[in-house]
């Protein structure tokens, strides 16, 4: 069943935090129901995830449905039905958008960005921004693909050029079993940006009563 049109304006709330999250082709990317739920938790928030297709490998699109998000794919851009005139969703996003998150960021994303690429929704997204928009890039890739000198090359042109904020990436053990850092940053500092930057106040908070 197709999702009815994004229309940035009908979707904008006054006095809401409207995150938008970005996910690339990274298993990190099986974090994104707990980033969506744990920004759910906080009052007066809206999120919108965005997913690539290879993405789409490891988290299950019903969990973060089920948090409170929806997930927008390639497939939800150019509608067989689009006309001119039409809303076009990257451009709607980036007008919806107070803060965007890419976390997890693969190699092959970062690679895209850094290059200007506009091959997928993510990335027409991110072409699209506004330089004002808070933009967040979590590294998340194996060891020897940080290590590479293209990505440093890469990260150089994101940070200094684009303007964008790159956090981590953090060393551990990672999904392929190789040591070293690659990994993307706890999700839960994530979020905590989140609420620092907006001065977010949890739903329901409970109070002492000693």
């Amino acid at each position: 069943m197709a999702k009815p049109l994004f229309i940035s304006e009908e979707e904008r709330t006054d006095g809401f935090t409207h995150v938008v999250l970005i996910l690339s082709g990274s298993v990190a990317s099986i974090k994104a129901p707990l980033i969506v739920s744990e920004l759910l938790t906080y009052d007066k928030v809206k999120v919108e995830v965005v997913a690539t297709n290879a993405s789409l490998t490891f988290f299950s699109v019903a969990d973060i449905e089920n948090a409170g998000a929806r997930v927008w794919k390639d497939e939800d851009e150019w509608l067989s039905t689009y006309k001119i005139g039409d809303p076009i969703l990257h451009i709607e996003l980036r007008r919806w958008a107070d803060i965007v998150l890419v976390a997890p960021c693969s190699a092959n994303t970062l690679s895209k960005i850094a290059h200007g690429l506009c091959d997928n929704l993510a990335t027409s997204l991110l072409r699209a921004l506004a330089p004002t928009t808070p933009t967040y890039l979590f590294p998340a890739m194996n060891t020897l693909m940080y290590e590479h000198p293209l990505t440093n090359e890469h990260l150089r042109v994101v940070k200094e050029v684009i303007g964008y904020t790159v956090i981590g990436p953090i060393g551990k053990t990672l999904a392929c079993g190789d040591v070293g850092l690659g990994a993307m940053t706890e999700w839960k500092d994530i979020v905590q940006l989140v609420a620092d930057q907006f001065s977010l106040v949890r739903i329901n908070r409970r109070t002492s009563t000693t």
